[in-house]
């Protein structure tokens, strides 16, 4: 990769300026791209409309950060979230710092505004040196020589504001905060300065404005370090003076008094005034290159040209020279680039704490946003879970959820009408899951996580015709990696298997899947439209049953969006939804015969399986909720009290 930069861009890396590391997965959270696509961590599925239509995914939902760094960050943590349980609880910890106390808070936040925006872009650029050739042109020498002072001048006003930050994190408590702040009180920085101060003048600053710029670029380097160098901006002063003092010649000389002299980098300085100011028919002969922009007139003149080319001239060669004078504090720079790598990614970190995170516990209603727990072994517990992007763009009152997994239940099948809210639940556990793990507050009452090292979706029903798969292969190839790669610390959802291929195939790769995740300890989330597939809870104690509530209103669905343990309570649900899409009475009189006549067969069964194992799983829920209270944090009177009751209801099951 080096030796292609090197040959095909011309550039060369400098000695010490880049160290490269190999990280593997031991830290981080593996999503595979498919499910970063079914999940929208970073891209809406959807067209989006309207003022939300740019927070259709959870990173645009999140993405409140200042700075191009922090951006970078967040977006890296969505697709690789933390799995080390002690740097997740160092960002919850910091967290609660920041969002109990506004000082420290608002006085991060105040000082990170005033640090330049992509600081790591302007370390890439000293990491890099062109290669001096005959070949090579002098406006190429010259953007590059603008571009090096510019980042030098930027990176002197990052390391004057360093005092502003360390002042505002004095006081932290938190050890994240505590190791930023000596992050930045390190003396390096101080010295750097007073080595950049030494040859930059000290009341240069990074403006945007095209003109005043390229000014601050030519001065930067203070003067009587290179003869050349003065002499170069005596002519680019003289020059720009001379331009300004044609301007008003032209104004009181042809009577235009909005006329203007713009700067742009490719015409340099050109004349340009209001049409309803030229008072004759036409435009004065002096004038030439002339080009009307809708009510604009731009033009310029011999002489402006004239004076364009010296003051060009004249700042090229003050490029050229500043080049040659900052040849030694570029050096000085390089030494300390992992320093300054290190200042970067911290100030990318508080940007994504203060302006990402804690902006959105503080923007939200109190106690909306919790900080979740995290234990070695224990259960998902997700008490009135929401989904975080859906509630930031839907109108009125989410609907909330719970959701409960764990090693003696690890495995939900989830069943209910067609828009009763079974995708939108499977997708907000998994949101929940990664806002946890990359050390943010979740949309919930409580939560509750142990450690997941990888998340697996089967979501959708699309063909794929580059690679010249079917609906079912393309459903099989993503089913085919997650089996293969299934550990037992793995998060699993799958929404509806097997629907797009026949009846008894479909519903028989379902079951084996089922019970193939079920001999590991990975926690699943299973949504489907089989009913047939409930009766693995009766054959497996850890599977668990909920559907989700609707009930039938005016002869049409009502969706309650509410999940409940069992069933689902509406019969035949898929007849209802056709019927109200406008299929013919007859056909659906007869779809009801026909469902009825396989219920009669299927309803034994069920009553053999219930019977068989009914108080088998009875005694497995009980030993169930004992293994569970490990990890609670109720005192022992309620907990006395629990069990009393927990032994009682053993007892009249019996």
């Amino acid at each position: 990769m080096i030796r292609r930069i090197d040959r095909e861009k011309g550039i060369t890396l400098a000695n010490r300026s880049v160290e490269v590391t190999l990280n593997g997965s031991f830290d981080h959270m593996n999503i595979d791209g498919t499910s970063v696509q079914n999940l929208e961590l970073v891209e809406s599925l959807h067209i989006q409309v309207g003022p939300q239509k740019k927070r259709g995914c959870l990173f645009e939902m999140l993405k409140t950060t200042k700075t191009a760094g922090g951006t970078r960050l967040l977006r890296a943590n969505l697709l690789q979230p933390l799995k080390d349980k002690n740097t997740i609880n160092t960002r919850l910890d910091c967290l609660d710092e920041l969002t109990s106390d506004d000082k420290i808070f608002f006085g991060i936040s105040r000082a990170l505004e005033m640090f330049p925006k992509d600081i790591d872009r302007i370390l890439c650029s000293f990491c890099f040196k062109a290669k001096v050739s005959n070949d090579s042109t002098t406006k190429s020498t010259t953007r590059a020589g603008q571009f090096m002072v510019s980042n030098i001048i930027l990176l002197k006003e990052a390391l004057d504001h360093l005092p502003t930050l360390q002042e505002a994190l004095q006081g932290a408590k938190c050890s994240l905060l505590r190791n930023i702040k000596d992050i930045c009180a390190n003396p390096s920085f101080r010295l750097l300065l007073q080595r950049i101060e030494e040859v930059i003048n000290e009341d240069i600053v990074h403006s945007r404005a095209l003109f005043l710029s390229r000014t601050q670029q030519c001065f930067a380097v203070k003067s009587g370090i290179d003869g050349y160098l003065d002499v170069a901006r005596e002519v680019f002063s003289s020059t720009s003076e001379a331009i300004h003092e044609l301007a008003r010649r032209y104004r009181e000389e042809f009577n235009l008094p909005n006329l203007k002299m713009p700067f742009n980098n490719n015409r340099g300085f050109y004349i340009s005034f209001p049409e309803k100011d030229l008072k004759q028919t036409s435009i004065p002969s002096i004038f030439n290159q002339v080009i009307k922009k809708e009510k604009i007139i731009c033009c310029s003149t011999s002489e402006l040209t004239s004076l364009n080319d010296r003051n060009m001239e004249a700042a090229a060669e003050c490029y050229k020279r500043t080049s040659l004078c900052l040849g030694e504090l570029i050096t000085r720079i390089r030494e300390d680039l992992r320093l300054l790598t290190s200042l970067s990614e911290s100030l990318a970190l508080l940007d994504m704490m203060v302006n990402s995170f804690a902006n959105l516990i503080s923007t939200n209603p109190e106690e909306s946003y919790i900080r979740p727990e995290f234990t070695e072994t224990g259960p998902v517990a997700i008490e009135k879970g929401r989904h975080p992007v859906l509630e930031s763009t839907i109108p009125g009152e989410f609907v909330a959820n719970n959701a409960f997994l764990s090693e003696a239940s690890n495995t939900m099948i989830v069943t209910g009408p067609n828009m009763s809210g079974k995708s939108t639940y499977l997708r907000q556990v998994v949101l929940i899951t990664i806002m946890a793990h990359i050390g943010c507050y979740v949309p919930a009452r409580f939560a509750s996580f142990r450690v997941v090292d990888n998340i697996f979706t089967r979501i959708g029903t699309s063909d794929n015709i580059e690679l010249n798969s079917s609906t079912f292969m393309t459903e099989m190839r993503e089913t085919a990696y997650l089996l293969n790669n299934l550990t037992s610390r793995s998060l699993v959802v799958v929404d509806e298997l097997g629907r797009a291929t026949s009846t008894g195939d479909g519903f028989a790769i379902a079951w084996s899947c089922c019970e193939y995740m079920l001999s590991f300890k990975a926690y699943v989330l299973f949504a489907t439209h089989m009913q047939r597939l409930t009766e693995l809870s009766s054959v497996y104690p850890n599977v668990r049953v909920c559907y989700f509530d609707a009930s039938i209103l005016n002869n049409r669905l009502d969706f309650k969006f509410l999940l409940r343990e069992g069933c689902t309570n509406v019969a035949h649900y898929g007849i209802r939804l056709a019927e109200f899409a406008g299929i013919p009475t007859s056909v659906i009189n007869d779809a009801k015969c026909i469902a009825a006549k396989i219920d009669a067969k299927e309803k034994n069964n069920v009553s053999i399986a219930h019977a068989k194992y009914g108080h088998l799983r009875k005694d497995y829920h009980i030993a169930q909720k004992l293994l569970c209270l490990q990890y609670s944090n109720l005192n022992n009177d309620i907990l006395r009290a629990y069990l009393k009751n927990l032994q009682q209801c053993y007892v009249e099951n019996r």
